[in-house]
């Protein structure tokens, strides 16, 4: 990876290119300590404290994570780049429940312009409930400086804006990365903001060693433990990442005037991790629906409290639903992704045929057995992973570390494919063809 880097530094145009993406970056961190008006920050700074934001036992620490600790401190990108995130996936969805938007999608650049700019204007939408729900958080809690009055409602019109503003600006960033820079946009926003936690896991890390130096043989122990499991999580992860299934493909001969063609070997890969982190991200969005209502409204009794209470990340509820919800979405991904009957067509159109299998629905029916059971071992994996640092936490009580599942995979998979597109357009640049 390092040598990778080193050669595209050496590219004047990908150097320039990495030096936007690193711009960009600086723009994001600039944003992520620039806090909102109208707060007490030493109350906010309390009340995260309280309500574990800064932990990985809080739903809200998922947000707090993807964008660099800008959520615990009601900055500028506090939102981060979850509602665009979720704007994606909703409109994946609705392409396919949606007749005149799966047109759309299959009307070439024009269609994924116009679905492009529908995501645009989902994002700012969500970004404003997203919002909204958490200025309601603020102001239940007593974080601003006004609640009653003309000085009320026009300190949560200009807090909710700018919580809104800033996820515009930051679906903009990435859309200038994409254009300008290396890399997928969103994706490296997600990496520099769980790169920018780091230290603070690391800060958690040499407490609960000192705890254990201490006496606290419990520490003591779990904290190797830890570093022993992140790193075998991470070689897991590198591992599945370039984990394939090559369905062998043979090509008839065919005579084309007097050219023969064909006759050749090929294979079909298909990814063991089909939908990547989609499938983690989706589920994470979904059990975080009760924690933003929580956010309106706080029961302190009854059916209501106990209800927010089973959600806890804690809990064998949200683990079961967790669990459940990454397998499904994960078969969700793959059935909007890939179309077994499309798949079994191009390759009887090219005189493509899987030995031992007939072409046409033998064909078809062969490749859908195969993405189900590769489909299972890539979601059991991701849920496994994205479990793992929750059953740590319950277990050993380090829960202060905020370095989750979720994170880990994000961040190995943004660097492996970062570095695999730097090496793409280097190929391209240094291509020797027939006229050197």
């Amino acid at each position: 990876m390092l040598q990778t880097i080193k050669n595209a530094w050496s590219v004047p145009d990908l150097r320039k290119k990495i030096l936007f993406t690193l711009l960009i970056v600086v723009v994001f961190r600039i944003g992520s300590v620039i806090p909102v008006p109208f707060l007490d920050m030493a109350a906010l700074s309390q009340l995260m404290v309280e309500n574990g934001v800064n932990t990985s036992n809080s739903v809200l620490a998922y947000l707090n994570t993807l964008s660099g600790g800008a959520f615990s401190n009601a900055t500028l990108f506090a939102m981060g780049v979850t509602p665009y995130i979720n704007s994606s996936i909703i409109m994946q969805l609705l392409c396919v429940a949606i007749p005149p938007l799966e047109r759309m999608a299959k009307e070439g650049e024009a269609g994924r312009k116009k679905i492009a700019t529908i995501t645009r204007y989902v994002t700012v939408a969500l970004g404003l409930i997203q919002g909204t729900a958490y200025y309601f958080y603020l102001l239940r809690s007593g974080v601003t400086s006004y609640n009653n009055g003309f000085s009320l409602v026009f300190s949560a019109i200009v807090i909710i804006l700018c919580f809104t503003a800033g996820t515009a600006l930051m679906m903009w960033l990435g859309e200038q990365i994409n254009d300008k820079g290396i890399g997928n946009g969103i994706s490296i926003l997600l990496f520099a903001g769980i790169v920018a936690r780091m230290p603070y896991t690391i800060n958690m890390l040499g407490q609960y060693w000192n705890l254990g130096m201490q006496g606290s043989t419990q520490f003591f122990f779990f904290v190797p433990l830890w570093v022993i499991i992140f790193l075998a999580v991470i070689w897991v992860i590198t591992f599945m990442q370039d984990s394939e299934r090559r369905i062998p493909i043979q090509y008839a001969k065919r005579v084309v005037g007097r050219k023969m063609y064909g006759g050749q070997s090929s294979h079909l890969p298909i990814k063991v991790a089909l939908g990547g982190v989609l499938p983690i991200i989706f589920a994470s969005s979904i059990l975080s629906i009760p924690s933003t209502i929580q956010m309106f409204w706080n029961p302190s009794e009854g059916f209501a409290k106990a209800f927010f209470d089973a959600f806890s990340t804690t809990g064998w509820l949200y683990m079961t639903l967790y669990f459940l919800l990454i397998i499904m979405f994960a078969y969700f991904y793959t059935t909007i992704q890939y179309n077994p009957i499309e798949m079994a067509n191009n390759l009887k159109q090219n005189n493509g045929t899987i030995p031992g299998i007939r072409p046409g629905a033998p064909t078809a029916e062969f490749i859908k057995r195969i993405l189900s059971r590769i489909t299972l071992i890539g979601a059991m994996f991701l849920a496994l992973i994205a479990l793992l640092p929750l059953i740590y936490a319950a277990i050993t009580g380090m829960g202060g570390m905020s370095m989750g599942g979720t994170s880990v995979i994000i961040l190995v998979g943004v660097a492996l494919e970062t570095c695999k597109q730097m090496e793409s357009q280097m190929m391209m640049r240094h291509y020797k063809g027939f006229l050197d």
